[in-house]
């Protein structure tokens, strides 16, 4: 699948953790079915094998709306299940390398958490930048403090590349960040913790008009 802009505009990011006993495709399909545009795969506890399970299952249930899959981190795991890209973070594989391994036709995004991060190689040879954390958020961890709409447009100015907003992020406080210069949203906690996801991707599909 070509990389396509218009893919980013609302993406949606997995956490079992917060899907409260359904299954990672039941809550991807919903918010897909509500305007989702890609699904990025994000497992940090599961085994490779389980990983490998469900992003082949991911595939196969988003291959008949046309969303594409990224892998969050996990090349490997990109590799076995052919999916259309991957995501990277600051201390994974440089992205250079990872396009080799992964071949022509993939798209790779790469996670942006300070200013000074846009303007490394690493940034300009991805395909698109997630930047973020934008607001406070409780999903990651290890996240870095937010940049805020001001540091989100700070960013913006200083990349052509396509720009991904993402953490804490609701249909109630995207605006802003759109209006700042993002391209798109990936959101996980706001759409997979919803008690019914499609309508809440449907909210943020709103944002676009």
């Amino acid at each position: 699948m070509a990389f396509d802009v218009a893919s980013l505009r609302l993406c949606l990011v997995t956490d079992r953790g917060l899907a409260a006993g359904r299954s990672v495709v039941d809550v991807a399909l919903a918010a897909v079915r509500g305007g989702a545009t890609m699904v990025q795969l994000r497992e940090k506890e599961a085994t490779t094998r389980a990983f490998i399970e469900q992003a082949r299952a991911l595939k196969a249930a988003l291959a008949p709306f046309g969303a594409p899959l990224a892998i969050n981190d996990r090349l490997d795991v990109a590799l076995a299940v052919d999916a259309d890209g991957l995501h990277v973070g600051q201390d994974d594989m440089p992205v250079e390398a990872a396009r080799r391994l992964m071949g022509p036709g993939k798209f790779i995004g790469l996670s942006i958490t300070a200013v000074d991060q846009v303007l490394r190689p690493d940034a300009e040879a991805a395909d698109y930048l997630g930047v973020g954390p934008i607001y406070a958020q409780r999903t990651k961890e290890d996240a870095a403090a937010p940049l805020g709409i001001d540091g989100l447009r700070r960013l913006r100015g200083l990349t052509g590349k396509p720009v991904v907003a993402i953490g804490g992020l609701t249909p109630d406080n995207s605006a802003p960040a759109l209006a700042a210069g993002a391209d798109g949203l990936a959101v996980v906690s706001a759409i997979v913790a919803a008690a019914d996801p499609e309508a809440a991707a449907r909210r943020f599909k709103a944002l676009f008009g």
